[in-house]
């Protein structure tokens, strides 16, 4: 059987590095599966999943014109098949129809409506006042303007 790219093949481990594990493939020759084709989690540590000796199920993903081969381990697994239905969410976005879109706006901290210059304004305003009070909290720390320590 000869290593075709895209075959699934058996491997035997034999060599851990902090960048992959080399796998020893029929015919005596020898691949990489690189740490981040280990597993379909994050791998810190390929000694975490694979030991010397380990029989594996490899998919051969390129050869190249100096006859490196590249393989995968999690390419070569087989999946079950996702629950039909939408991909689940990590967030919650909250949904927007027509109606809510137009009343949504004019919100946050220094409202939609009015020119560009209201708005540079009122952000001024609000970040000198911010800032004010920015260098009340941090003056009283050090014990109030021209305080000298000794």
């Amino acid at each position: 059987m000869s290593i075709e790219v895209g075959s699934v093949v058996e491997g035997v481990v034999t060599g851990i590095t902090n960048f992959g594990a080399f796998i020893e493939l029929p015919e005596g020759k020898t691949g990489l599966v690189h740490i981040s084709e280990v597993a379909d989690e994050y791998v810190k540590d390929v000694h975490d999943f694979l030991s010397e000796r380990d029989k594996v199920k490899v998919k051969v993903l390129h050869v190249d014109a100096r006859g490196k081969i590249g393989l995968s381990i999690k390419q070569a697994q087989d999946r079950k098949p996702e629950a039909a239905g939408p991909a689940p969410r990590l967030f919650h976005a909250p949904r927007m129809d027509r109606g809510s879109r137009d009343s949504k706006r004019g919100g946050g901290r220094f409202g939609d409506r009015g020119s560009f210059e209201d708005k540079l304004s009122k952000f001024m305003k609000d970040s000198d006042e911010r800032m004010a009070d920015l260098r009340r909290k941090t003056d009283s720390k050090r014990g109030g303007r021209g305080s000298r320590r000794a």
